[in-house]
């Protein structure tokens, strides 16, 4: 069954990550290898056909693998690296009120408070899932279907869901107020305003929580403190402009925050191993590189 979950990806995909027709469905697919890829993650669940990939986040890191699903409930800076080629998912992007529609038809089933913020985990998926998401996907290949039928297979698939390992954490993205969605109103505040000078003060005071809280909560649900979040960010933004070739180094320090130029080189190097300049030229050589010829 994963097989045609797979093969209904690589059908329907245009180019590596693709958005498609179906509303919160994005599909992945890759062939070749690439370098590490810095990647947002936003709340989803990705649901892993073949190959096999490993994410890393501050001080955490985690591997999900073919006939595996993950969810992921914050927003968080992550670094993955494709370990098993092909590579087919289909990724669903979640939206609280949904789920809670979801919930609240279910018989005693209401989304209950917790104080828990750690913000992710796998497990294998059933024949049940891999069934219903197969059927999500395939409805790429009738459009017309896709209106009447897709709300109701992603409301089927949530369902599914509630009953697997994900179901306690996935209870728990709702707009019920918790630690885990002060966190995640947090990050999303810190994505929108990274450029910016910010203090944990200042983000806690957004986040309703103290400062020891919120940095406790954070940690835990994202692998590193809010302002160490922060420069992630930026170091990303600042990569994927030096990749374009659009600014010098100290320009695009400045652009994503940085008063400091020397303090930009520091950390840029501490995380990618190489200066700005000789970093962005190293990646920008690896994606015009000549690919050897595809055998049989």
């Amino acid at each position: 069954m994963v097989d045609q979950l797979a093969a209904a990806v690589a059908r329907h995909s245009e180019g590596a990550w693709c958005d498609s027709g179906v509303p919160r469905l994005t599909l992945v697919s890759l062939d070749e290898p690439i370098a590490p890829m810095d990647m947002l993650y936003e709340p989803m669940i990705c649901f892993v056909a073949d190959g096999a990939k490993h994410s890393s986040a501050g001080e955490l890191s985690w591997a999900t693998g073919r006939g595996e699903m993950f969810f992921n409930s914050q927003i968080i800076p992550v670094t993955a690296v494709f370990q098993r080629l092909p590579y087919r998912s289909a990724v669903m992007r979640l939206d609280g009120r949904v789920l809670a529609d979801l919930l609240l038809e279910l018989e005693g089933a209401a989304p209950q408070p917790s104080t828990g913020s750690v913000g992710r985990i796998a497990a294998p998926m059933t024949p049940e899932i891999v069934d219903a998401v197969t059927r999500w996907v395939r409805l790429l290949d009738t459009p017309g279907d896709i209106p009447a039928l897709a709300p109701r297979i992603e409301a089927e698939i949530l369902y599914r869901l509630l009953g697997s390992p994900l179901g306690p954490m996935l209870r728990r993205f709702t707009p019920v107020e918790t630690a885990a969605s002060r966190v995640r109103a947090a990050a999303a505040w810190i994505c929108a305003h990274y450029r910016e000078p910010l203090t944990v003060e200042g983000i806690a005071a957004i986040a309703h929580m103290s400062t020891a809280s919120l940095h406790r909560h954070f940690k835990a649900a994202t692998g590193m403190s809010p302002l160490r979040f922060q420069k992630q960010l930026r170091l990303q933004e600042a990569r994927r402009r030096l990749i374009a070739g659009d600014a010098t180094a100290v320009l695009v320090a400045e652009a994503v925050g940085y008063v400091s130029a020397t303090q930009f080189t520091r950390e840029y190097r501490r995380m990618y191993g190489l200066p700005p300049a000789r970093d962005a030229a190293r990646q920008r050589e690896r994606l015009t590189a000549p690919r050897p010829a595809r055998q049989g």
